[in-house]
């Protein structure tokens, strides 16, 4: 996850195991930020990304606003919902 989304997701009301999960984060330092790499079930990831929506609002500055939608594209990428309508998924 971005270093924008954790610091967010940091100064949150998260559950003790959202909390413990972030606090068992590797920091990878990437250019002038960081990635904040976690282990945690496809139901925490999206948890996580549900409580950051406000990153998604006018009130966000734009590069926060980015880091959440790249935090989406990677849970939903690695993580896809089971719930397709229907659908096939196709690596194309």
């Amino acid at each position: 996850m971005p270093g924008k989304v954790a610091d967010f997701l940091r100064a949150a009301d998260l559950a003790p195991v959202e909390r413990a999960v972030l606090d068992q984060g590797v920091t990878v330092r990437r250019g002038q930020g960081y990635t904040l790499r976690i282990t945690a079930v496809p139901a925490i990831h999206r948890r996580l990304l549900d409580l950051c929506q406000a990153l998604d609002g006018a009130a966000a500055v734009p590069a926060q606003r980015k880091a959440r939608r790249e935090y989406e594209n990677r849970v939903n990428l690695h993580a896809p919902t089971t719930d397709l309508g229907g659908q096939s998924r196709s690596a194309t």
